[in-house]
């Protein structure tokens, strides 16, 4: 097969969606490699696209079409909404066509497929930005009309997926998240002047950061820190001028590895995921976790998190607490449950999807 693949969002920063991409396309190339079968990373991007995304895809054996256009985001704008021209003018015959988040590029032939991470926008449209509600709602709408196959990063996005959009739930595939190799227990701590709790999140009403703080100043006896990992998304945030809270803003992969090794806990209290990708990264670099206890978490946090209330500051602090007495325990269950995800076994997931529903 000849499977092209859209990558066009890892133009912008990487934040879990566009890890999701990154990796499952990391995935995808080994396992189809192994078959015979061949992959073209496209994308109308930007300038800085064109400089970031060869970056990103190096040394993987797959073939890059790259189209620079200034304001891409509305030539992609446009090319979904007119229909054509059909992706194969540019891109030459293709088996399957898998569009990410941006856009809904249109075909002549083949197999239809994208992914769906989670129905924010659709649940709770006051969550997101008004662009990206518009976006996703036309990109959902199309997908139920159009696609072979839908990819999930959970069972709980999948079962969303077929009920919300009245989407087969038997052609929606689930295809978990991986996790990077530089997340482990082994290598480099981040060395701080005194122990630490740690929260990773994209700053915005979602992820629930004003009920952590919450929480955390009712740990004043704990002697700890606070570490904030993430860039600002949208929409006000709670003040970070308290004691003990250290906002760290967007970092290195790298860096946040020797933050996930050094935490005495990591807390990820959102009130609403696809998935929740720190989870498992957390518990792959020996960080016992403390997660809310919506179901959509459920799969990234197995049995091996402490789980509370997302708008319980007394019940965040109370399993913090918990978290710090037992972390052996913790960290044990945490590395066995993170054991089970991998990009080969993603990329291995697109590509049963792909066979079977071509």
């Amino acid at each position: 097969m000849r499977i092209a693949f859209d990558v066009s969002p890892l133009s912008h920063q990487r934040t879990g969606v566009n890890n999701y991409i990154l990796g499952s396309l990391r995935g995808l190339v080994h396992a189809a490699g192994r078959e015979g079968h061949e992959v073209v990373a496209f994308a109308p991007t930007s300038p800085e696209g064109r400089r970031v995304i060869p970056q990103l895809l190096a040394g993987l054996p797959l073939e890059l079409r790259l189209r620079v256009l200034p304001g891409a985001h509305a030539w992609r704008t446009a090319w979904s909404r007119l229909g054509a021209p059909a992706a194969e003018r540019w891109l030459g015959p293709f088996d399957v066509l898998h569009f990410t988040d941006w856009m809904y590029p249109p075909q002549r032939a083949g197999l239809r497929a994208t992914t769906v991470h989670d129905l924010v926008p659709l649940h709770f449209p006051e969550w997101v930005t008004p662009r990206t509600r518009s976006m996703h709602t036309r990109k959902y709408a199309h997908a139920a009309a159009s696609c072979g196959v839908i990819f999930a990063n959970s069972a709980f996005t999948a079962d969303d997926v077929a009920r919300t959009l009245r989407y087969p739930r038997e052609q929606v595939v689930v295809a978990h998240p991986g996790i990077g190799a530089g997340y482990s227990a082994e290598g480099e701590v981040s060395q701080r002047s005194m122990p630490y709790l740690l929260t990773v999140a994209t700053l915005e009403p979602r992820k629930n950061l004003g009920t952590l703080l919450d929480a955390f100043d009712l740990l004043t006896d704990s002697g700890l820190e606070l570490l904030v990992v993430g860039a600002r998304g949208w929409g006000a945030l709670p003040a970070f001028d308290r004691p003990g809270v250290v906002g760290l803003g967007y970092v290195s992969d790298a860096e946040l590895a020797r933050l996930y090794r050094g935490a005495a806990a990591v807390v990820y209290p959102s009130r609403f995921e696809g998935f929740g990708m720190p989870i498992i990264e957390a518990m792959a670099s020996g960080a016992p976790v403390v997660a809310s206890a919506h179901p959509s978490l459920d799969e990234a946090c197995g049995t091996a998190a402490l789980r509370a209330d997302p708008e319980s500051p007394s019940g965040i602090a109370a399993a913090i607490r918990d978290a710090l007495a037992r972390p052996a325990e913790l960290r044990e269950r945490g590395f066995a449950h993170a054991g089970t995800f991998s990009w080969e076994q993603t990329g291995a997931r697109f590509l049963e999807g792909y066979q079977r529903f071509a």
